[in-house]
């Protein structure tokens, strides 16, 4: 009788047998850090084994520039790393390297798009680190699509995933986004991995934001902020001041606001300009850096209980740096700036606000208020506006608190004409 041939071993067996919960022992997840701080917050204090990190961003906002610094740090500390390219040479990459001062032996780079060469190298190096740059230019054998498909995507991933699980290696892999923002390709792959970043900032300017979408092992509401400078990225430890104008006077439309960026206070800069509609129609709302339809809400309680006429003029809001604030305790603040740009009168120097607002003018508390009145302490701030049901939390202190219960009475005390 003729022997008949073994199956093929699937690699991504990983040979368990069901195990009551009760019967698991606990084991402390040591973190790694990467070296950089602000990359390590954003992760929940470093990176742990088996950790799979999707990060994405537009074109040249410096994914891959600050994969490179983490893997030459990590490298330096005695990690093996493989950093594949699917979009560079080596020459191309050894500029960079050069440029941003990268050096070690410990940091190995592919060139190769090809998943089965891409896991034969990984099975033969044996590396701690993996970083593919992107998953989008992956390529697995016999699947009839292009690098880049949907199929492709699933497919190469799950096995880089599965690779990264068994062996407990940390695995990087870089996306390219859509016009939209979000990541190309399916909604699977970030079901998949562990973690899921997005690198935000205006590619003109030198300030760089990491946010956290998704994060199975530390919080979604860090945010790690850098400078692009000549050497690569550089981080800042303190980014309320990056965020804040130094002006030596108070101009009228601009106000200084408080808000939470998971356990960091962070001080940032709100102007709001309201001029007369040059429309026939409807006037002009462009909104950069806060929630469009949190603005439009706002307008509307303004309106009702403050009887300004707002919708006869044009609005313009941005926020300084290029952030994105998501945060309900700036409601107040935005309210002062379009108040005080429509009056056209500046609020007193070395103000700061914070508060939620509710749809009938009531001003709400908010979270965290001694952490961001210690933060404005640190930063010289003098007064601060707050909403009344915080005051109780506050004793003592530097900073003279002024409560208020809705925004009629707070915005006559400051804009009594």
């Amino acid at each position: 009788m003729e022997e008949t041939e073994a199956p093929p071993q699937d690699k991504r067996f990983w040979g368990n047998a069901p195990i009551a919960l009760s019967d698991i022992k606990e084991q402390e997840q040591t973190r790694f850090s990467t070296g950089i701080s602000e990359f390590d917050r954003v992760l929940g204090g470093g990176t742990v084994e088996g950790d799979v990190i999707l990060i994405g961003g537009e074109p040249g906002i410096g994914k891959s520039t600050l994969l490179l610094q983490a893997s030459a740090t990590a490298s330096q500390k005695g990690k093996k790393v493989l950093y594949v390219s699917g979009e560079e040479s080596l020459s191309q990459i050894k500029l960079r390297a050069d440029r941003l001062n990268v050096s070690s032996s410990n940091l190995s780079i592919l060139c190769e798009v090809s998943l089965e060469r891409i896991i034969k190298f990984i099975e033969e190096t044996s590396p701690d680190w993996i970083i593919l740059d992107s998953i989008q230019t992956a390529y697995k054998n016999g699947i009839n699509s292009s690098a880049g498909s949907l199929s492709q995507l699933r497919e190469c991933a799950s096995d880089l995933i599965q690779l990264a699980k068994k062996d407990s290696k940390i695995l990087f892999l870089i996306g390219h986004v859509t016009k939209e923002g979000l990541i190309a390709g399916p909604r699977a792959l970030e079901h998949m991995v562990d973690a899921v970043l997005y690198f935000e900032g205006e590619k003109t300017g030198p300030f760089r934001i990491l946010k956290t979408f998704k994060n199975r092992f530390g919080s979604t509401q860090e945010i790690g902020v850098f400078e692009m400078a000549e050497k690569g990225l550089k981080e800042i430890p303190n980014p309320s001041e990056i965020f804040m104008s130094r002006s030596p006077s108070p101009a009228p439309g601009t106000v200084i606001a408080s808000s939470i960026e998971g356990t960091r206070p962070l001080m940032v800069e709100i102007q709001a300009l309201v001029t007369t509609s040059t429309s026939m129609n409807f006037p002009r709302r462009v909104i950069t850096g806060v929630d469009y339809n949190r603005v439009l809400l706002l307008l509307a309680v303004l309106e009702k209980t403050f009887g300004t006429p707002l919708h006869k003029y044009d609005l313009f809001i941005n926020v300084v740096g290029g952030i994105k604030i998501e945060e309900t305790g700036i409601d107040l603040p935005l309210i002062f700036a379009i108040i005080s740009s429509f009056k056209d009168k500046p609020l007193p120097q070395g103000a700061l606000l914070v508060g939620e607002v509710g749809l009938s003018g009531e001003v709400r508390g908010v979270s965290n208020i001694k952490a961001r009145i210690k933060e404005a302490e640190k930063l010289g701030f003098k007064k601060c506006i707050l909403p009344e049901v915080n005051l109780s939390s506050l004793a003592g202190g530097k900073i003279e608190c002024i409560g208020v219960k809705d925004i009629v009475s707070a915005l006559k005390k400051f804009f009594p004409n």
